[in-house]
């Protein structure tokens, strides 16, 4: 075993000039993709919500199909890359495509929270602005993997085209689901019961619909007493 060559975990290894500035920052921009996913994972857990789960879904699709494509077409990364791999279709480059476009179709087009719910009257233009920073954080990600000769211009734009057309594709698949029922059918099932599935997010904010609940439960309250007072209470 002390011959064994030692290897190197290619998931989060990533070849940057330490001279460069614009290459450290290429370098953290390429672990986009697994601080997503780590987001992912997250806010399905905390917040059960379908929508998320189905975005997900999605995305591991994606993912997918930039394998399948990158073993169908066979194109080498550029010469100066020290990495393995087929470089066409960048992976980087459709996995942040496919997030930015599905999350800003979601904000534009899905997400119509109710006025009760709406922190503010800009709610959409605010949502407009949060898609198209999106789509430059996506951009940015895109050109660092050229910028670190990762990929060619090339094999970057095909992974911005597949990562476009996924997130349109899965996109309309999950507006099919929704008007025909099939979401409503999904929760109804006992395991979505088991595992507090839900659909809330379409129409509301959460976050503001959280904290209404929280103030107005926070005002119901007797003011001048603290919770521990109040348990004292009860254990008398």
């Amino acid at each position: 075993m002390g011959d064994t060559p030692l290897a190197s975990l290619s998931l989060t290894h990533v070849h940057y000039n330490p001279d460069d500035p614009v290459s450290f920052l290429s370098a953290w921009l390429a672990l986009v993709p697994q601080a997503l996913c780590v987001s992912y994972v997250t806010l399905i857990w905390a917040s059960r919500e379908v929508e998320m789960l189905l975005m997900f879904a999605g995305q591991m699709g994606c993912e997918a199909l930039n394998f399948i494509l990158k073993r169908i077409i066979k194109e080498e990364r550029p010469k100066q890359m020290f990495g393995k791999g087929y470089g066409m279709p960048s992976s980087h480059a459709q996995f942040v495509a496919y997030f930015a476009v599905y999350l800003g179709l979601f904000l534009i087009f899905r997400h119509t929270p109710t006025p009760s719910h709406s922190g503010s009257p800009f709610h959409l233009l605010i949502r407009i602005v949060l898609a198209v920073a999106l789509c430059v954080g996506a951009g940015a990600v895109a050109v660092s993997r050229i910028y670190l000769n990762y990929h060619t211009p090339k094999q970057v734009l095909a992974g911005c085209g597949a990562g476009v057309g996924c997130a349109l594709a899965w996109f309309l698949v999950t507006a099919f689901l929704r008007t025909h029922g099939w979401i409503d059918w999904a929760l109804d099932l006992t395991l979505s019961t088991h595992l507090r599935l839900r659909d809330l997010v379409v129409s509301e904010d959460l976050a503001e619909a959280g904290w209404q609940r929280w103030e107005t439960k926070r005002k119901l309250k007797p003011r001048g007493h603290s919770s521990s007072d109040q348990r004292s209470r009860k254990a008398q």
